[in-house]
């Protein structure tokens, strides 16, 4: 996915300035800002119908070909390089677009004046990519129209803009900063998947030919492994399906009861889609095959609402994130009853409660 650069950012996307104005100053940073968030909106969402319309999925995870140098693009969900911290949402969709187009080899990025708290530099002449941050403010105006009215003050959402640059696109960055995973290989079974499968509680059933989940019963459905042409995309359906199962009322809440083939339905299967992709960066697996079945609805959606990606993308997050939560609980309540099991198992059994073979 394209997406528009810039050396570093500026000090772009700041508050604005609050005066004795009072509730007009509100008034009218709350306009300027919906503006900048509206054309923010309108130039990514462009972005990403001009790669579907392509043919091209940009939350498809861009590894597995090599690069112009011959060098392979590492798997992984995008991060930031300094603090390990995994971007998320639709900037995900930027960075992985970004590393598609310029070839880069890692998933770490870091702001301008992250390289050099690095130890390194960006390079001269490298443009950086722009991702987005959303947040809420209240201006100083608005704080005292709340005090003397005795209300409560309304904050303005907005979206800021800032600069990243590919570790690739750096020089001089201390050794060990956030590494890339390696790929599994191909045709194996995946035991980190195995487990995130088991620890997200959802009941799991194999067989048949068709993979679906059920709200009104709460079950996933999946074919068995060896039906896949290709076994490793497997776990790609796997976690779509758990991608689903997510949105239950018990869990995230999202609305699950639409009609095939409707606009909400097309909405959840995108959430659905981006969800799979994100867990399969996270894990490192690097499945073969993608979803265009709703392409054109994916499409009519985007085009009719142009926050459409930006929800898509969120939600998608949260079910992977989720998902992967449920995975770490799971490890932790493991390793505090391997404890137990081991202090126990220094004790020796009386010898009539031991088993002969």
């Amino acid at each position: 996915m394209r997406s528009p650069t810039t050396v570093r950012a500026r000090g772009k996307g700041r508050k604005p300035k609050a005066s004795n104005g009072g509730a007009p100053i509100a008034a009218k940073a709350r306009a300027e800002s919906e503006t900048a968030r509206t054309n923010l909106y309108d130039e990514v969402t462009a972005r990403i119908i001009a790669e579907l319309e392509a043919g091209r999925f940009p939350w498809v995870q861009p590894w597995g070909h090599p690069n112009g140098d011959g060098s392979a693009i590492s798997p992984g969900l995008p991060r930031n390089a300094l603090t390990a911290r995994r971007y998320s949402g639709v900037n995900v969709l930027i960075l992985w677009g970004a590393v598609i187009e310029q070839g880069y080899p890692s998933q770490g990025w870091l702001t301008f004046k992250q390289a050099l708290e690095a130890g390194g530099c960006v390079r001269k002449g490298e443009r950086g990519t722009t991702v987005v941050y959303a947040d809420r403010f209240t201006p100083e105006a608005e704080k005292v129209r709340a005090v003397e009215t005795g209300s409560d003050a309304k904050s303005i959402p907005f979206l800021k803009r800032f600069t990243v640059f590919n570790v690739a696109q750096c020089e001089g960055l201390r050794p060990g900063l956030a590494p890339d995973p390696a790929p599994l290989p191909e045709r194996q079974i995946v035991p980190i998947a195995e487990e995130v499968i088991a620890a997200s509680g959802i009941e799991f059933r194999v067989g048949g030919n068709q993979a679906f989940y059920v709200p009104s019963q709460d079950y996933v459905q999946v074919p068995p492994q060896p039906a896949f042409f290709e076994q490793i995309n497997y776990y790609r359906t796997c976690l779509h399906e758990l991608c689903h199962g997510s949105g239950h009322p018990s869990r995230l809440n999202r609305n699950l009861v639409n009609s095939f083939g409707s606009k909400d339905y097309a909405r959840e299967e995108l959430i659905a889609e981006m969800g799979s992709a994100f867990l399969c960066a996270a894990l490192g697996i690097v499945p073969t095959v993608r979803h265009a079945d709703y392409l054109a609805s994916w499409l009519d959606v985007l085009r009719e609402d142009n926050r459409a990606i930006f929800r898509a993308a969120s939600a998608a997050s949260k079910a992977a994130d989720w998902l992967l939560a449920r995975h770490a609980e799971a490890l932790s309540e493991s390793a505090q009853g391997d404890t137990s099991h081991n202090d126990a198992g220094e004790r020796e059994a009386p010898q009539d409660e031991r088993l002969s073979a």
